[in-house]
């Protein structure tokens, strides 16, 4: 008679292959740890805190990279989103091979939007936007400016360049527009009292915009802007 041969299972390439995972999933997050007196095969346990800690390093990271990579890109002469963006002011995309002159428009345009748009977050400076507007222009700004509520604005303004054109070389002066889509979403406006006064429909939208540029003194400034559409563009 022949023995009876066990047909118990064995799993144990199946556990030493979820055992490798586990290890190569801890491994570059250092949220795993295995030192433990209830865990005599020290198979490595999931740790939320350390876990949580090597997400905002890697976050960290990231942002030192791409804040770095704006700043070379910018010291060697190079226009990207990132080099025309701040904080609050985000420029997050920009038409491709744009000519010299195209750049030179694109960098005036985003220097005043980001001025002005300062203005508005604070309601303070608006004497910085001067150099960088036609005269007809400062005058509408100012008048606008006068006539908004004492408070200020919270949140970041999301901004798509989508074309940069020089429509009218030989004008006197010479004009260019810049098209846009501007997404107001995230913006928060509060009274001197700190009351939020935000209006839905006219502050967190999304605007397509038409920027009239004309070079005065040198220098591109802006002398108009024209609505297209709420909430049909995207950024």
């Amino acid at each position: 008679m022949q023995s009876q041969v066990p047909t118990t299972s064995r799993p144990h390439h199946r556990l030493a292959a979820g055992l490798l995972a586990l290890l190569l999933a801890c491994a570059p997050l250092a949220a795993c740890s295995s030192g433990s007196d209830d865990n005599p095969l020290n198979i490595p346990t999931y740790d939320p805190e350390a876990a949580a800690s090597a997400e905002a390093s890697e976050s960290a990271a990231a942002a030192e990279a791409s804040a770095s990579a704006a700043a070379s890109a910018e010291a060697a002469g190079i226009v990207t989103a990132e080099s025309l963006s701040t904080e609050r002011h985000v420029i997050t995309s920009i038409p491709e091979d744009l000519d010299e002159q195209q750049t030179e428009i694109l960098k005036a345009f985003a220097n005043y939007d980001e001025v002005t748009w300062n203005i508005w977050f604070t309601r303070t400076g608006i004497e910085d936007a001067q150099p960088l507007m036609t005269a007809e222009a400062y005058e509408r700004l100012k008048n606008n400016v006068d006539q908004t509520v004492a408070g200020h604005t919270d949140g970041a303004v999301r901004v798509a360049v989508t074309s940069v054109y020089l429509t009218s070389p030989y004008d006197s002066p010479p004009k260019a527009t810049v098209q846009v889509c501007d997404d107001q979403t995230d913006l928060v406006d509060y009274d001197a009292d700190g009351n939020d006064i935000s209006d839905p429909g006219t502050l967190q939208v999304r605007y397509e915009i038409i920027i009239t540029m004309v070079y005065e003194d040198g220098t591109w400034k802006e002398a108009a802007e024209e609505y297209l559409s709420t909430n049909e563009c995207t950024v």
